[in-house]
């Protein structure tokens, strides 16, 4: 039995599946420069990052899809844009540049993140980090941040046929890590991920901070919480 910041889980834990946004690294910022930058070349107004909070974590379409109609419902003229596929391609070619541009400017790693990474590598587990967001733009995010270095494996959301919260991602995940969902730890900060480690049959923990879609994460069904990552 492995217990963690008092959540106790019955498997021994050989490795640990851990996501990117709101759980490592804090990239509101980032994600609300590149949509803003994105929204400018459109002609449309700016979007608040507090308004972009409850729509990340789905993967780059569904936050594009979220934003667009989001401005577009402000701007009567436009109602019938809202499913203009047109335009959601131009939308997402313009996101993809201005996210490129300034990954990793506008966002801060989680206290405790170092530490925690630190003190899993110390159990001995492998670590690998599974997120929705592309891979383009997950690799040279973790390197900005000093991250890199902890994991053996990386996939982005278009790694695989499926996103989370779709579990196939961790299943090829721990696959590629040659461990058993069951001794493989998921981490996360959303239902996402949740729902996807319980599909694998993963043991899931998720961070009280981040982002869940605007939801009370502690609503969600995992196996425990952890205020900073440095609790594990």
């Amino acid at each position: 039995m492995a217990c963690f910041g008092g959540c106790c889980i019955k498997p021994a834990i050989h490795a640990a599946i851990i996501d990117l946004d709101g759980t490592m690294v804090d990239t509101l910022g980032d994600f609300a420069a590149a949509l803003n930058g994105m929204l400018v070349d459109l002609g449309l107004p700016a979007i608040a990052p507090s308004a972009i909070e409850p729509m990340v974590g789905k993967g780059s379409e569904n936050l594009i899809h979220s934003v667009l109609k989001h401005v577009l419902a402000l701007i009567p003229s436009a109602q019938a844009a809202i499913h203009n596929e047109a335009l959601f391609d131009r939308a997402f070619a313009r996101y993809q540049h201005h996210y490129g541009a300034i990954n990793g400017q506008f966002s801060q790693l989680y206290p405790g993140v170092v530490a925690g990474l630190q003190a899993m590598q110390q159990r001995g587990w492998k670590l690998a980090c599974v997120t929705n967001k592309p891979i383009a733009l997950a690799l040279p995010l973790l390197q900005a941040k000093g991250l890199g270095g902890f994991f053996s494996q990386v996939f982005g959301g278009d790694s695989f046929d499926r996103k989370k919260p779709d579990p196939l991602p961790l299943l090829k995940t721990c696959e590629a890590l040659g461990t058993l969902p069951a001794h493989t730890l998921v981490v996360g900060d959303s239902s996402n991920d949740a729902q996807a480690a319980r599909a694998a049959g993963c043991p899931v923990l998720l961070v009280t901070y981040g982002y869940n879609h605007g939801e009370p994460v502690r609503m969600v069904d995992c196996d425990g919480f952890l205020d900073a990552l440095v609790d594990i």
